[in-house]
């Protein structure tokens, strides 16, 4: 059991390894307030030592916290830092822009929150289940490329420019057309989902002989709505972390979170609310020296996010624990006023 000037010890040194980076010494404990001589810090350092807690830097006489010092640190002894009225206007202003989808908000938030941390930041838009598919426009912009454009109930969704198959004529681009309103407009999109790996393909087979290649063009439209809205920013950020021994071991941590259904498993929180994994707890043998701050939020009447920040195990967790019980607050406010201004009629 260890004893309160232990505790403390502990509690100093990880706040101040975790701001400097520097392994922290009896002296450094001492400067910072821990009174008691430096032996007998000394000897405190050595019982945390044993508990597992810290561990000794071969290349100095100064310690850092170990994976389950940090788990310690955070279940025991973390008070989440405040953040002042000056920061949380701040967040409000990066986050009050002109937006023209739901998407475009949950991709700013995943940016603003990096561009506030240094760290990569993920964010994951309220659930699929929730919307439902309102429109359905197609616009060619030439013999082999076309734009679609969906329509939610939450908003527009504009995909990205699509490449159409050799084999896909303007007159089976129509008929694309007449089957999705007909059979998939009007409903919620885990339904559309559903439809397209069972009714529909029987349908394409039916009206077309390439239907293996319409089938293909169907999914690439429609995997932006059913992607689970998971926007990732400051990626490179990764670089930056001492975690990182060499750019093969980057290139491993930079597919994967390139890769969503992988990420999806990783991010989806245990609990509500925010949850902190550290090292072996995110379940990925790449994330072993690296910890990830999950927060979930819910918007009124349209589901459920997360945000979610991924660094090295030193991160100051009481910064941005204070930080991230804000930014999921004003995110979910900020969506909530989005969707009330879809639900007004336009001429208001």
């Amino acid at each position: 059991m260890l004893s309160e000037r232990q505790l403390n010890i502990l509690h100093m040194l990880v706040k101040i390894y975790t701001e400097t980076g520097v392994p922290v010494s009896s002296k450094t404990l001492m400067n910072h307030g821990i009174n008691a001589s430096s032996a007998t810090i000394r000897n405190d350092l050595a019982k945390l030592e044993e508990f597992e807690l810290i561990q000794k830097m071969h290349s100095s006489s100064g310690r850092v916290p170990s994976i389950k010092g940090y788990r310690f640190y955070v279940d025991h002894l973390m008070t989440p830092v405040e953040m002042t009225n000056h920061e949380v206007i701040k967040i409000r202003q990066m986050l009050n822009q002109r937006y023209n989808a739901t998407n475009e908000i949950i991709e700013q938030s995943a940016k603003i929150l990096s561009d506030l941390t240094s760290y990569t930041a993920f964010s994951l838009g309220p659930e699929v289940k929730e919307r439902k598919l309102t429109g359905f426009r197609i616009v060619p912009l030439n013999r082999n490329q076309l734009i679609a454009i969906i329509v939610t109930d939450q908003g527009y969704v504009e995909s990205q420019v699509f490449s159409i198959p050799n084999d896909i004529s303007s007159e089976d681009i129509e008929k694309m057309i007449r089957i999705i309103n007909d059979r998939l407009v009007g409903e919620n999109l885990l339904t559309v989902y559903h439809k397209l790996r069972t009714e529909i393909p029987l349908v394409l087979q039916k009206y077309f002989s390439n239907s293996s290649n319409v089938l293909y063009l169907f999914e690439e439209v429609f995997n932006q709505a059913f992607d689970d809205q998971i926007y990732i920013s400051g990626g490179m950020n990764l670089l930056n972390s001492e975690v990182l021994t060499d750019v093969a071991e980057f290139k491993s941590i930079y597919s994967l979170i390139s890769d969503s259904d992988k990420l999806t498993e990783i991010l989806l929180p245990d609990t509500t609310g925010i949850d902190i994994k550290i090292g072996d707890e995110i379940e990925n043998e790449l994330l072993l020296n690296m910890s990830l701050i999950t927060a979930s939020y819910e918007v009124p009447e349209h589901g459920k996010g997360v945000i979610a920040l991924l660094g090295p195990t030193s991160m100051s967790y009481s910064k941005l624990l204070g930080l991230v019980n804000v930014f999921k607050d004003e995110l979910s406010g900020h969506l909530d006023s989005y969707y009330r201004s879809l639900e007004s009629p336009l001429e208001k």
